[in-house]
């Protein structure tokens, strides 16, 4: 075979605050040849994602982080072009976590084989990937939802957002979303079926997000933190769970919000209401993903849970995607095509 070119983004710097376009490298170099037990896989979709901005601090965290020098993480779709894996040949489409780069290696751990006459190929980094798979677990292990409940649902017109809270009207809740701005709000009630939705831009957030929800809130899936989280906060029913997994919001900060120390506020709270806050990742639940699988994919087959894609052509424009998610710029779930 040929010597292939593998580009590659590197993160070169460790941002302070908010990344910028020099946190990021792209190199060149060629590709790696696979050795026995080895398969060469090329990337065609990269999926860019929240967690990324946590990988690139150096703070401990449940996984190590990007190293400077090394290629930024990320889950991809690929195609495999050269193998020495009795497992698969060349042309298998697989999903693997290959990063943010055309060539990778790999020994065939942690990589799914797709069939793309089931499914866009798109959609195993987001609703039949981990963003649906976070949805469906944090929604339902944690957040426990009984009909005629309210479930309210921040970034809800994002990857994950979005299925929690058409998830939460297939169980007969009332779902109320919180999303950045008027023409997100709209989709997330009238295209995916919300009862509501509040601009978390809105000067009156609190006052518009308590009248969206006259009983309180039961479950508040928690992605944002921020405003978002001062808006819902006094809401709270009793016995009330709180899925917690993400906190964009603050994922730019350098320092502790200004203000009061509300910690003897929210552990009042949580002993006079009862209340249930439990962080999860995904990987807690690896063990379920067939569960996942079959029922997530029988709903969007049925059209019972519908997505939007927000695509980046060419993984040189990688990081400006993941900057701009980081401000909110993206609508839907964020992916590059690379190839």
């Amino acid at each position: 075979m040929a010597t292939l070119k593998n580009r590659k983004i590197v993160l070169a710097s460790r941002p302070v605050g908010e990344p910028k376009a020099s946190d990021f490298r792209l190199e060149e170099a060629p590709a790696p040849a696979p050795r026995e037990g080895e398969m060469l896989l090329k990337t065609r979709w990269l999926s860019l994602d929240p967690y990324m901005r946590g990988r690139m601090s150096a703070a401990k965290s449940y996984v190590k982080p990007v190293e400077v020098g090394e290629v930024m993480v990320g889950g991809t779709v690929s195609e495999v072009v050269e193998s020495k894996h009795q497992g698969f040949k060349p042309g298998d489409i697989v999903s693997a976590f290959a990063g943010w780069q055309d060539y990778a290696l790999s020994d065939g751990s942690m990589l799914q084989k797709l069939d793309p006459k089931l499914a866009p190929l798109s959609t195993a980094l987001g609703v039949l990937g981990m963003p649906g798979m976070t949805a469906y677990f944090g929604l339902l292990d944690i957040g426990k939802p009984k009909a005629g409940e309210t479930v309210v649902v921040s970034a809800a017109s994002g990857a994950v957002g979005a299925v929690v809270g058409q998830i939460a009207k297939l169980k007969g809740c009332r779902v109320v979303g919180v999303a950045g701005g008027p023409e997100k709000c709209r989709y997330v009630t009238g295209e995916l079926g919300f009862d509501a939705c509040v601009d978390h831009r809105a000067p009156d957030l609190a006052e518009k997000l308590a009248a969206a929800c006259p009983q309180g809130a039961d479950v508040y899936f928690e992605n944002v933190g921020g405003s978002t989280w001062a808006a819902v906060f006094p809401l709270f029913n009793n016995y009330a769970r709180v899925p917690v997994c993400g906190m964009i919001a603050h994922y730019n900060d350098t320092e502790l919000p200004p203000g009061p120390d509300r910690t003897v506020q929210l552990m009042r709270a949580v002993l006079t209401k009862r209340l249930t806050l439990r962080g999860f990742i995904v990987f807690d639940f690896v063990a379920r993903i067939g569960e996942f699988q079959r029922e997530m994919s029988e709903w969007v087959r049925a059209g019972k849970i519908k997505y939007r894609e927000d695509v980046i052509e060419g993984l040189e424009n990688a990081p400006a995607g993941l900057i701009g998610m980081l401000k909110g710029k993206n609508f839907g779930k964020l992916l590059v095509k690379v190839a």
